[in-house]
């Protein structure tokens, strides 16, 4: 992967797609988090979204566990946090299924299948969404920390 997502005075860190290396991805998320001080409820918001990117795209986009690589970029302000994030899984633009409920919320839980609001729960968190596909799937999104308070 020749381009990675932009994290401006941040950190980046490149993991292996593979299921595995999903318990890295939260300590990266949790250590990034503690350095800069952001409060631990915004800090699993955080590592959930990342959990669910990483996760999607080795299971869906890549179809299992393989030797490609997750780019994550992490960079915080008073009132933010950017995540950049990048694959090389075959192009899927998740904007669509950040904005709109799968059609089995209405359904009573019993009768849901499982999966399929991972991506809508993202959708819930990010304030800000921005997808390109440049030689693999780029996204950036924000998250808000209401009023500059990272307990928010």
């Amino acid at each position: 992967m020749t381009t990675s997502p932009q994290a401006p005075h941040g950190e980046r860190r490149v993991f292996t797609a593979r299921l595995a290396a999903l318990p890295e991805t939260a300590d990266f998320v949790r250590e990034f988090c503690a350095r800069e001080h952001i409060a631990h409820p915004v800090a699993l918001r955080l590592t959930l979204v990342v959990e669910e990117l990483f996760t999607n795209t080795v299971t869906h986009g890549h179809g299992g566990d393989c030797g490609a690589t997750i780019v994550i970029g992490l960079s915080a302000a008073p009132t933010r946090v950017r995540l950049g994030y990048a694959d090389a899984a075959p192009r899927f633009d998740p904007r669509p299924c950040l904005r709109t409920p799968p059609e089995s919320l209405s359904a009573p839980a019993a009768a849901r299948p499982a999966g399929g609001l991972g991506l809508h729960l993202v959708g819930q968190m990010a304030s800000r969404v921005r997808y390109a596909y440049r030689g693999g799937n780029r996204l950036a999104l924000t998250l808000t920390i209401k009023d500059g308070n990272p307990g928010a």
